[in-house]
């Protein structure tokens, strides 16, 4: 069983849901931070006392607030633990459901267990802690599971990341319209692109263009 845990988590009452949980494994050395850049410091000086953390559980999204960060969302900090520690155990704990987020997870953080926070999260954290400390498996809540499994008849190509990064870059559609026709890119007509915009916007749940930027930045596909 894990003896010394992090928590990276802004809101209290998650913090103390899993710090019980903790000890209900009678795991007592842990410690939270509401901040990712916090949570990195002390994961640093706890390998640089050659007393290093064997789980961190963390969030991936973090209130903004009136502090400046480095480090601003819990995928950024899960990335940059994994190379600094890749022997940690990670466990993120959150209500994110984007599949291809949490595929990027997964397949390029290596973590070991993901959480969906809901009804039954202290249960799956229970199974998590459980299944990772006493195995190479990974956990995943049922939920997420099974939608990951389910198989899209939707897949983002060449041209779908061009019009993201354009539109990342404050390039307007009639602007990226102009630029295909101008670079013979096809489709380009008007009806094309913001049909794949619309695909676009459905297969990441944004709500407009900018949530559709910001999601895919969060992401890391732009």
């Amino acid at each position: 069983m894990f003896k010394k845990v992090i928590i990276a988590e802004d809101f209290e009452e998650f913090n103390l849901a899993v710090e019980q949980t903790l000890k209900d494994f009678n795991i007592a050395d842990f410690q939270h931070a509401k901040y990712c850049d916090d949570a990195f410091l002390k994961i640093r000086k706890a390998i640089q006392d050659n007393e290093p953390y064997d789980l961190l559980i963390s969030d991936l999204s973090f209130k903004k607030d009136h502090r400046e960060v480095k480090i601003a969302s819990g995928d950024e900090l899960i990335q940059k633990v994994r190379e600094l520690q890749p022997n940690i155990k990670i466990i993120a704990y959150s209500i994110e459901d984007k599949n291809l987020r949490i595929k990027s997870l997964f397949e390029n953080s290596e973590i070991d267990a993901f959480v969906l926070k809901g009804r039954n999260s202290l249960i799956d954290l229970k199974k998590a802690i459980n299944t990772i400390s006493t195995s190479d498996q990974k956990f995943i809540s049922l939920e997420i599971a099974s939608a990951l499994q389910e198989k899209s008849n939707f897949e983002i190509d060449d041209l779908d990341i061009k019009i993201l990064k354009y539109l990342s870059a404050g390039t307007s559609q009639d602007e990226i319209i102009e630029i295909f026709k101008n670079s013979d890119i096809k489709p380009n007509s008007k009806s094309a692109v913001e049909k794949r915009l619309s695909k676009l916007k459905d297969f990441f749940k944004a709500n407009n263009t900018v949530h559709l930027v910001s999601i895919t930045k969060d992401m890391g596909i732009i």
